[in-house]
């Protein structure tokens, strides 16, 4: 499928990956690992030729098709459904010629290769796709300037699934979707009929979905056979071997110097010191360990202050007058809380995040905060808004004017910013450094309450855990919005459910929690298949699924003949007959069409 040959790139000076080979053959399910900042996404740029080697070659078959989630989507009145559907290509621009092209030699081809690639079945299972995601019918009728960037990435995500090409990028897909469309996404990897390299820190969507992880470490790309868990296990036996190769060099090297340092100054022995030397320095000597795995970072510990530090009684809130999201919340939060928000996406779980940080103010009710509460606040978006121009040293002093500069590098030090990284632009930090930063920047001040809105979405998995440890260890109160079920079970004793407007205790596990998700979804599609069939009944109750489903049967089988009679011998002769069986395909293809989507909306 694809083979990267000796490839070796490097950026502003800086090596990322190094005179690296391997090949990965049709229908692997390939995950990519490796510490942030090691070159993952850069990786993804080089297959796509985003960015051009500097040395080695990447090779694909001719006739594969690449894929990637697109980051540029349109942002006008383009239909959900349509946006997914024009991801195809060939598909579209195919069906825009067979309404154009004359020649009959042309028309037959385009035809045949229509049927090849199955695009009459296309808008069902763009349908499906986007279901599988999260949007209902009607949202996939709405226009895609409808929609925020967490939304229109999963739309993303769709047209790339859809278009189904030889070789799939998927880069940490899983980000901007709640528990029920990461179930549904798993499910869809699992069964995906061609190859894909999934960049994701979830290790248990990992290791659910792939059948090999490539391992970007020490500027070497390693091939490994099974999930993530079987990978770790590989991993650690081949670092034990290397720690036990470099004990025996590490050994062998000081019975060397021994000799040079006592003989080497006596000329009988002269030519074996040198030739000690010299076989130092021939030495593959190995790394101790390979570098530490991860940069583990501490919060500051808060004084205390009596609980409860916030009291909100009887609050409604929301972004308009008159228009909560939320209402009555009756809230106390103590100085230990541990707390975790629960909802589907677009209940209000950043919306109470906002209200308890202050950045929204009610609309009714009452809150009540200690006097001496100091609040830190960390969300995703916050990366896109540090000055790429300024270092992390630059960016905290302007945070902070009022400690000395060594003070300031302590607090960075803290996060796992030695001096070099410290006085590096933000614009060649990694994700997962930028939001070290932000936790850098959101805890200085030893805050006694931490609201964090999905603060895992950059970091890969040795970072997760570095941050959980972290949380554990810190003494002031957490609040928790994550998809990450990992995070949410291990720091989190308290669970909050956002759901019709309210907030309420949430007293079973994160299992049942998935279950209660997917079930309100399938309830709210089933009210959606309800309103629809009734609507459909008032216009006409001759139809059911069943009639639908003849008439589709029968279509089919009429535009496939038709197909067939316009690539024949007798049909390619004569213009006039071709030009006659184009007007009934073109006919029997717009009512399949349209039954297709009457079907599509009794069904869904």
């Amino acid at each position: 499928m694809i083979d990267l040959k000796n490839i070796t790139y490097r950026i502003a000076g800086r090596t990322l990956i190094d005179k690296s080979s391997l090949s990965i053959p049709d229908g692997h399910h390939v995950g990519l690992v490796g510490q942030n900042g090691t070159g993952k996404s850069t990786l993804f740029k080089l297959i796509n030729k985003e960015l051009e080697l500097d040395s080695g070659d990447i090779v694909m078959s001719s006739s594969a098709v690449l894929g990637i989630v697109r980051q540029d989507l349109q942002n006008d009145e383009t239909s959900l459904l349509d946006v997914v559907l024009n991801a195809d290509t060939e598909r579209k621009n195919l069906l825009i010629e067979a309404e154009t092209t004359t020649d009959p030699d042309r028309i037959s081809e385009i035809y045949t290769r229509l049927s090849d690639i199955h695009a009459y079945e296309a808008p069902s299972k763009a349908s499906i796709i986007l279901s599988g995601l999260g949007f209902s019918i009607e949202d996939q009728e709405k226009s895609i300037s409808n929609f925020s960037g967490g939304w229109k990435m999963r739309v993303a995500l769709a047209a790339a699934l859809f278009c189904e090409p030889d070789l799939l990028l998927l880069d940490e897909p899983t980000n901007h979707l709640d528990f029920e469309a990461i179930i549904w996404l798993e499910d869809y990897l699992i069964k995906y009929p061609k190859t894909y390299i999934l960049i994701s820190h979830d290790r248990d969507t990992l290791n659910k979905t792939v059948n090999h992880i490539i391992h970007l470490d020490q500027l070497k790309l390693s091939l490994y056979k099974g999930n993530y868990d079987q990978f770790e296990q590989a991993f650690a036996q081949k670092r034990m071997g290397h720690q036990a190769l470099f004990d025996k060099q590490q050994a062998h090297k000081k019975k060397m110097m021994d000799f040079v340092n006592r003989f080497g100054a006596k000329a009988s022995k002269a030519k074996q010191s040198q030739s000690r030397l010299k076989a130092l320095e021939r030495m593959d000597m190995v790394d101790a360990l390979i570098t530490e795995r991860s940069t583990s970072f501490k919060f500051p510990e808060p004084e205390d202050i009596p609980s409860p530090i916030i009291t909100i009684d009887k609050t409604n809130v929301g972004y308009e007058p008159g228009k909560p999201v939320l209402s009555n919340i009756n809230l106390g939060i103590s100085s230990d809380s541990r707390i975790a928000l629960l909802g589907a996406n677009g209940n209000g779980k950043s919306t109470l995040i906002k209200l308890i940080s202050g950045k929204l103010e009610e609309l009714s009710g009452h809150i009540t905060k200690n006097k001496k509460l100091r609040v830190g606040y960390f969300a995703q978006h916050q990366t896109e808004e540090l000055d790429l121009t300024r270092t992390p040293f630059e960016t905290l002093r302007g945070v902070i004017a009022d400690q000395a500069d060594y003070q300031i590098r302590a607090i960075l030090g803290k996060f796992g910013f030695d001096k070099d990284k410290a006085d590096t632009k933000v614009e060649e930090l990694s994700g997962g450094e930028k939001s070290r930063l932000l936790f850098c920047m959101m805890s200085y001040n030893s805050p006694h309450i931490m609201l964090l809105d999905e603060p895992t979405n950059h970091l890969d998995i040795d970072a997760r855990a570095a941050l959980i440890d972290a949380l554990n260890n810190y003494n002031g109160c957490i609040i928790i919005v994550s998809h990450d079920p990992h995070l949410v079970e291990s720091v989190a004793e308290e669970l909050l459910l956002i759901k019709d407007g309210t907030v309420t205790s949430y007293n079973d596990d994160l299992d049942a929690y998935k279950k209660l998700i997917i079930d309100q979804r399938r309830e709210e599609r089933s009210k959606s298949k309800g309103n629809s069939q009734t609507s459909k009944r008032k216009k006409d109750n001759s139809k059911s699924l069943l009639s639908y489903e003849r008439n589709i049967k029968k279509l089919t089988k009429k535009v496939s003949d038709l197909e067939f009679k316009m690539t024949s011998d007798e049909a390619l002769g004569d213009s006039f007959l071709m030009s006659q069986l184009l007007e009934k395909y073109n006919k029997n293809k717009e009512d399949l069409e349209k039954e297709e989507n009457k079907w599509l909306e009794e069904s869904s």
